[in-house]
């Protein structure tokens, strides 16, 4: 879904398990950062794709080059944070299987798929390779308070426990049909390209090829795609097949849409915004001026490249936003200092899921699911650190790649 709803999903959920309703907000936040980049169906690699002009398959290529890599150690890192060194020593072979699982999945579909579904089938994938390693191994005896014990009150425990009774099957396949049947349609929708089928691309009259890009020394097509297929139509089929299938009256389901079209109009509008001042970014010339600045960096510019799309995520909340307002400013910085402009893209995308967990609208959407409103500061203080290291990390590896591991550039 992206845009904040992981977190209020992941939050609400360990909360009912027996969390502390600030560590289920940080721990949620955490792990909200190494599937944003191909989250919300693909959209941040296809909106990074529509400013810089970049091939679609060469950014999600490039990104599933670099995030998998912090897909592998998030679930030891969570592990950390919530039980220290010694919940880390009981749980790291479960961390290492679902680390595993999940960066090597989304590294295989973003290189031979695509974005649109690589982060649904990482997902899946690494949720049954733990519950299939889970009924072979188990965590040591010792410390059977499990991970809340030291930091949470002991009636919160009592929670997860009070329901004894073990779902049946058929109770259990209505309760994740939706999101199977989400995962069907988004799988078959990727697998068979509709996304591109229909599509009219329209030239923007008097602003296409209008404007010369010096940098480039080539004009700025201004083309707007209109895609009846898009993402979001692919959503709606499988709301239709969960609808049929649960009988759902149309009274229901409209009335239902409705409130979901109010709940999403302000968001709706502000990323209407940002978009046109991404656009407006570009086409004044704004972008590239601002690369020339900051390819004085130098040889340093691949970490100062994941740090500007952690500021841009923080700023906007959104991968997507980030994307839209810095994708293009990368690549001219990387002309600027001859370095590959799909690697840069890459990593501003890569860098601004790291934002993700300190950007004020996702606390927002965390503290409000469960009922921290008036904390936000706490738990920014809780996660900022963590958002420092990580895209610390990304421009790390970004470095390295540039200057050592030029190959793993497509």
């Amino acid at each position: 879904a992206g845009f904040g709803a992981p977190v209020a999903m992941t939050a609400f959920l360990l909360a009912g398990l027996g969390f502390s309703a600030r560590k289920a907000v940080v721990v949620s936040l955490i792990a909200n950062t190494a599937p944003v980049a191909f989250g919300g169906l693909g959209v941040p690699i296809v909106a990074l794709s529509g400013v810089t002009g970049i091939e679609i398959s060469k950014l999600s290529s490039m990104v599933g080059r670099q995030l998998p890599f912090l897909s592998f150690i998030l679930p030891g890192y969570l592990a950390l944070v919530v039980a220290g060194r010694k919940g880390l020593r009981r749980s790291w072979p479960a961390a290492l299987v679902a680390g595993l699982s999940f960066g090597a999945m989304q590294f295989l579909v973003s290189n031979l798929w695509g974005p649109y579904a690589t982060d649904v089938l990482s997902s899946l994938v690494s949720i049954a390779c733990l519950a299939a390693f889970l009924k072979v191994w188990k965590p040591r005896p010792e410390g059977q308070a499990n991970f809340m014990a030291a930091t949470e009150p002991a009636e919160e425990h009592g929670k997860a426990n009070e329901s004894t009774g073990k779902p049946s099957f058929s109770s259990g396949l209505r309760a994740w049909w939706p999101w199977i049947a989400l995962s069907l349609v988004m799988i078959l929708w990727s697998y068979l390209k509709l996304f591109e089928k229909g599509q009219v691309r329209i030239a923007i009259p008097s602003l296409h090829n209008g404007i010369l890009l010096t940098l480039y020394q080539k004009a700025y097509a201004a083309v707007f795609a209109f895609q009846p297929l898009a993402g979001g139509t692919a959503v709606l089929v499988a709301t239709l097949v969960a609808a049929l299938s649960f009988r759902i009256k149309p009274g229901m389901l409209l009335a239902a849409g409705a409130r979901t079209a109010r709940q999403l109009r302000l968001p709706g509008i502000t990323v209407l915004f940002i978009v046109g001042l991404a656009y407006l970014y570009n086409y004044s010339g704004m972008a590239y001026t601002l690369g020339a600045a900051l390819a004085k960096t130098g040889a340093m510019f691949p970490i100062v490249s994941s740090y500007l799309g952690w500021v841009a995520c923080f700023l906007s909340g959104s991968d997507t936003a980030s994307n839209l307002l810095f994708g293009n400013l990368q690549v001219a910085a990387a002309q600027q200092l001859h370095l590959n402009p799909v690697l840069m893209a890459a990593t501003n995308s890569s860098g601004a899921v790291t934002g993700k967990m300190i950007s004020p609208q996702n606390i927002a959407i965390g503290v409000s699911t469960v009922g921290l409103v008036g904390e936000e500061g706490k738990v920014l203080h809780s996660t900022f650190w963590h958002s420092i290291l990580l895209a610390g990390m990304i421009g790390a590896l970004a470095y390295v790649q540039v200057h050592w591991l030029g190959w793993m550039v497509p």
